[in-house]
C-alpha cells in the first residue's frame, strides 16, 4: 500500500471533495520548483486540488468498502463538470445497477431504480454515509478550492521514511470560512507534485480520517493517483478504496447533462 498512516511532522492544529472527492479530487502539472526558486505552498496545493478535476471528466471506478461486519464492492461510472456538477451511477452489483447520485451546485439527489424514486438529500442527512462508504454526502457537495478556504504553511521539506522527497503542508481554515476541519495536513511528492496523503483533524486537534493516494498511472496523457484509500481514525481496521479503471478529461459535456432526467435514465 503506498504511503504510511503515521502522523505528519509539525504541531497539532486542525475537504476534495471527491468527490472527487469524493475526492474526491487531485493534478497533471508535473512541475517541481526549480532549485533556488521561492516555494509557493498555495500554488502546489492548488495544483493537487485540481488534479482529478479538469474542466470536465468521465471515469469508471470500483469502490470497495471494508467495515468490521461486512464488505462490499461496487463499480460506478462518474461524470463531472467543474466543481458544480457530478453524476455517479452504479454499474454493479446487478441488484443495485442504475442507482445514481446527482450533484448540482449545493444540492444532491439520489435515484433508486427498484422503486423508481428520486430523493433529494436533506441538510440533516449531509453528514450521513454515501452508499455505505466512509465518504459522506457532504463530501460530494464541497465545491470550494482549498486555497480559498485555508491558510497554507510549509511545515516539512525533506525525505520520508522511504527516502522520497516530500513537502508537508499545514492547512488551517480561515476564520470566516465555515469548514468542519480544525486543520488538514497534506503531503505532496516533490518530484512531480503528486498528492501522497491528507490527514483531517477535528476542531480539538484529533485525527478524524486519512486519505492516501497511490498507484500513479497515466490516463490519456495525464498522470494521476489511480487509487485513493479513506481510513476513519476511530475504526482503524475499516477503509474505503476507490480505484479508477478508466479516466478521461475535458470531455464534451454541458450543464444540461446533469439533470434529473439524466439521473433517472439509468444509462
Amino acid at each position: 500500500m503506498p504511503g504510511t498512516r503515521q502522523g505528519l511532522p509539525g504541531p497539532n492544529r486542525h475537504g476534495m471533495g471527491l468527490w472527487l472527492a469524493l475526492g474526491g479530487v487531485i493534478l497533471h502539472l508535473t512541475v517541481a520548483a526549480p532549485a533556488g526558486a521561492q516555494l509557493d505552498p498555495n500554488a502546489i496545493i492548488d495544483r493537487a486540488d485540481r488534479l482529478l478535476r479538469g474542466e470536465s471528466s468521465r471515469g469508471v471506478a470500483t469502490m470497495e468498502v471494508v467495515t468490521e461486519h461486512w464488505e462490499r464492492q461496487m463499480t460506478m461510472e462518474i461524470w463531472s463538470l467543474g466543481t458544480d456538477y457530478s453524476l455517479v451511477r452504479l454499474r454493479a452489483p446487478r441488484r443495485e445497477a442504475g442507482t445514481a447520485t446527482l450533484k448540482a451546485a449545493e444540492d444532491i439527489w439520489n435515484y433508486l431504480p427498484k422503486v423508481d424514486r428520486t430523493i433529494k438529500v436533506p441538510a440533516s442527512m449531509m453528514g450521513g454515509s454515501w452508499m455505505g462508504s466512509h465518504f459522506t454526502n457532504d463530501d460530494l457537495v464541497k465545491d470550494s478550492r482549498l486555497v480559498e478556504d485555508y491558510d497554507i504553511e510549509l511545515v516539512f521539506d525533506g525525505e520520508d521514511a522511504d527516502g522520497v522527497a516530500v513537502w508537508d503542508f499545514r492547512l488551517t481554515p480561515r476564520p470566516e470560512v465555515p469548514v468542519v476541519w480544525g486543520h488538514i495536513d497534506y503531503r505532496i511528492r516533490q518530484s512531480d507534485d503528486m498528492p501522497v496523503r491528507a490527514e483531517f483533524f477535528d476542531e480539538n486537534g484529533e485525527l478524524a480520517r486519512t486519505i492516501e493516494h497511490g498507484d500513479y498511472t497515466e490516463f490519456r496523457g495525464r498522470i494521476v493517483p489511480r487509487v485513493m484509500n479513506m481510513y476513519p481514525a476511530d475504526k482503524p481496521d475499516e477503509r474505503t478504496t476507490i480505484r479508477y479503471e478508466e479516466l478521461e478529461f475535458d470531455i464534451d459535456v454541458d450543464p444540461s447533462f446533469f439533470s434529473l432526467r439524466t439521473l433517472q435514465r439509468g444509462r
